[in-house]
């Protein structure tokens, strides 16, 4: 199962798609991990909460009605809305300015930056770099 930092095999057709394909790798990664502690006879009772900064992509996990927009998603969409149905995973929104792994995955604002930098204890290069 490739990892979730690995570039996605397809091409999304919208942010919500984006946002989607990954709730349903973390479903997917969550799954994997619930089952392993299942066999370990360490059985985990209560839903993994998984984190998304897309209002529609979360809408998505619960929302029944399947859209002609989402028609390409289909299998995940059934897999995650499975997974929630169950009580095994929640997807809940979390908006942006807490969304801490933006720091690695893409260019913020400065001040987003620099927030998320100074709270994950990280300083300023002491050292000039190229372009500051």
């Amino acid at each position: 199962m490739p990892g979730l930092s690995e570039r996605q095999p397809t091409i999304s057709r919208s942010s919500a798609e984006a946002e989607y394909r990954g709730v349903a790798n973390a479903v997917a990664e969550t799954s994997w991990l619930r089952n392993l502690l299942f066999e370990l006879h360490v059985p985990v009772r209560k839903a993994t909460v998984v984190y998304c900064d897309n209002i529609s992509a979360v809408s998505l996990t619960e929302n029944p009605v399947q859209h002609q927009r989402t028609k390409h998603v289909e299998i995940d969409i059934h897999f995650v809305r499975e997974k929630v149905r169950m009580g095994h995973v929640r997807v809940l929104h979390i908006p942006s300015s807490f969304q801490y792994v933006d720091i690695f995955t893409k260019g913020l604002p400065r001040q987003l930056f620099q927030a998320f930098r100074s709270s994950l204890s990280v300083g300023s290069p002491t050292a000039p770099t190229a372009g500051g």
